[in-house]
C-alpha cells in the first residue's frame, strides 16, 4: 500500500485549473499576514568564549554557538551580520563592548548578542546578553544565565531557550519555534514508521516500531501524544500514542477506513475520515473515541481535516463532491460548508496558519502535472504558489510562529523534510537518510 492511497487514489483528476495568484506588489497583505512584512534587524552574533580551556567545555560552547547562530539566522527577522565584519576584539562582558565598532560601518548592527561560558560545580553555565547598540544610555534589551548539564543536548537546549527569548523579545511578541519538534514518517529502518526531530532536524527519534505502515502523524496542542493512521491491524485505523508514557492510548477500531486525524485547538477532540458508513466522511470524536458525530453526508471522498488553530470552530477538509478534490470549510458541527479553492487540479492536505488567516495545502495544477505548495487566504479566496520548478512538494505543515512552513520535497532526488519561510523563501533540508514525509509541526 504506497503512501497515497488514503486520498490521492481515491480522487480523480478532472477540470480546468484557474489560479488566482496576486502580483508581486500585491503580496504586500500575505507577507504582513505571517509576520514577515516588516525590514529585518541587523544582528551581530558573537561566539561565546569558554573561559578555560577544558575540552568539554570547549566542545560544548563550539555546540552553543552553532546552534544559536542557526536559530537566529533561521528566525525569519534578523539580517544576521557576517562575521568577517566584526572587530577583533569580541566582548564577553558588558565592559567589553566598543558601541562605535559595532554600530558603525562595517558591522553597522543595531543588536548585539554576547556572552561567555564556564563550567561551574560540575555544570554547564551560559551568561548571555542582547544590547542595542545604537543606544548607548541604556543598551541592555536582555541579560539571562543558563545552568545545564555537562551534555551536547543541555548545550543546544540552552541555545534554543536563549534564542527563543531573542526572538520574542524583537519579533512582537511571538514566542520562538526553536525548542518546537516535527513529526514525520521515514522508511530509514524498513518498514514506515513515525519519528520525530528538533524544529531543525536534530535528534531524530523512532516513535513506533509496528513494521507496517504508518502515515499522517498529528501532534495534541500540548505536544504529548501524536495520533496517526496506523496499518498495523490490517485497515487503515486511528491510534494515538503518548510521548510521555511511550505507550498506546486507547482509541476504537471503527469499521472500513479511517485514516487522516487531527486534534482539536484544546486537545479534547479528533477530526478524523472514516469510511464506516460507507463512503468515506469526515467524523468527530472525544480524544478516546467516545461522543462519536458525523460532519459530512456526501456521495463522494471527504478527507484530511485540519481545525482552525485561532477559533477552534471551523474544520477543512478535501472533498471531491464537486468532480475533483477541493478544500471546503465547514463549522466545527458540520453546518455552513462551503468551497474555498478554485475548481480543477487536485488539492490535497491543508494546514491552517496559527493565525487562523491562511491555509497552505499541496495542489497538483492539471495543465503542467505538478505538486507544489501553495497557501490561500481564507477571506478573500486569494491563492499564492510558494514552490515551483523544484521537485513535487507536498504535506505542508505551519510552524507555531507562522514564520515558516515544513513540508516534504523531492527537489534533492528522494522524498525528503524541508521547512521554509512561509512567503516560500530559504527552504533547508531536514532529513537526508531513507524516504521521509508526512511532515507535522508540533505547537510547543
Amino acid at each position: 500500500m504506497q503512501k497515497k492511497t488514503l486520498g490521492t487514489a481515491l480522487m480523480a483528476l478532472l477540470g480546468t485549473t484557474l489560479i488566482r495568484v496576486p502580483s508581486l506588489s500585491a503580496q504586500q497583505w500575505f507577507r504582513t499576514g505571517i509576520n514577515l512584512s516588516t525590514a529585518k534587524l541587523r544582528m551581530a552574533v558573537t561566539q561565546f568564549p569558554p573561559q578555560s580551556v577544558d575540552e568539554q567545555l570547549v566542545s560544548l560552547t563550539n555546540t552553543f554557538n552553532d546552534v544559536l547562530w542557526n536559530d537566529l539566522g533561521d528566525s525569519g527577522i534578523f539580517e544576521m551580520v557576517s562575521r568577517s565584519y566584526y572587530p577583533l576584539k569580541i566582548p564577553a562582558r558588558p565592559a567589553d563592548v566598543d558601541f562605535n565598532a559595532w554600530a558603525n560601518p562595517p558591522v553597522s548592527a543595531q543588536f548585539l548578542v554576547f556572552g561567555h561560558t564556564a563550567i561551574v560545580n560540575g555544570h554547564l553555565v551560559i551568561t548571555g546578553r542582547l544590547f542595542d547598540v545604537k543606544d548607548t544610555s541604556a543598551p541592555m534589551v536582555l541579560g539571562k544565565r543558563y545552568v545545564a548539564a555537562l551534555d551536547t543536548i543541555s548545550a543546544r537546549d540552552a541555545a534554543h531557550r536563549f534564542a527563543d527569548e531573542i526572538i520574542q523579545m524583537l519579533g512582537g511578541g511571538i514566542p520562538g519555534i526553536c525548542l518546537t519538534h516535527i513529526a514525520f514518517v521515514s522508511n530509514r529502518t524498513g518498514s514506515p514508521e513515525i519519528w520525530t526531530m528538533d524544529y531543525d532536524g536534530a535528534d531524530k527519534r523512532q516513535i513506533t516500531n509496528e513494521h507496517s505502515l504508518s502515515l499522517t502523524p498529528a501532534w495534541s496542542p500540548d505536544g504529548q501524544k501524536i495520533a496517526f493512521t496506523s496499518y498495523a491491524h490490517g485497515g487503515p485505523e486511528i491510534q494515538i500514542y503518548s510521548l510521555l508514557s511511550n505507550r498506546y492510548l486507547p482509541f476504537p477500531r471503527f469499521a472500513g477506513t479511517n485514516a487522516t486525524p487531527a486534534f482539536s485547538p484544546g486537545g479534547k477532540r479528533i477530526a478524523f475520515s472514516s469510511s464506516m458508513s460507507g463512503d468515506p466522511e469526515i467524523y468527530i470524536a472525544n480524544s478516546n473515541g467516545s461522543n462519536l458525530r458525523r460532519l459530512t453526508f456526501t456521495p463522494s471522498v471527504n478527507i484530511a481535516p485540519a481545525w482552525n488553530p485561532k477559533t477552534g470552530n471551523e474544520i477543512a477538509f478535501v472533498s471531491d463532491r464537486s468532480g475533483s478534490p477541493q478544500i471546503y470549510i465547514m463549522s466545527s458541527d458540520g453546518t455552513n460548508v462551503r468551497e474555498l479553492t478554485t475548481k480543477g487540479g487536485f488539492v490535497d492536505e491543508p494546514s491552517w496558519s496559527p493565525n487562523g488567516l491562511f491555509l497552505a495545502f499541496t495542489w497538483r495544477v492539471t495543465e503542467t502535472g505538478t505538486y507544489d505548495i501553495y497557501v490561500a487566504e481564507i477571506a478573500t479566496g486569494n491563492i499564492i504558489q510558494l514552490t515551483e520548478n523544484e521537485g513535487r512538494n507536498e504535506h505542508p505543515s505551519w510552524s507555531p510562529d507562522g514564520r515558516h512552513i515544513v513540508f516534504e520535497s523531492t527537489r534533492s532526488g528522494r522524498r525528503q523534510v524541508w521547512t521554509m519561510l512561509a512567503d516560500g523563501s530559504d527552504p533547508k533540508q531536514l532529513t537526508h537518510k531513507g524516504h521521509n514525509w508526512d511532515p507535522s509541526w508540533s505547537n510547543q
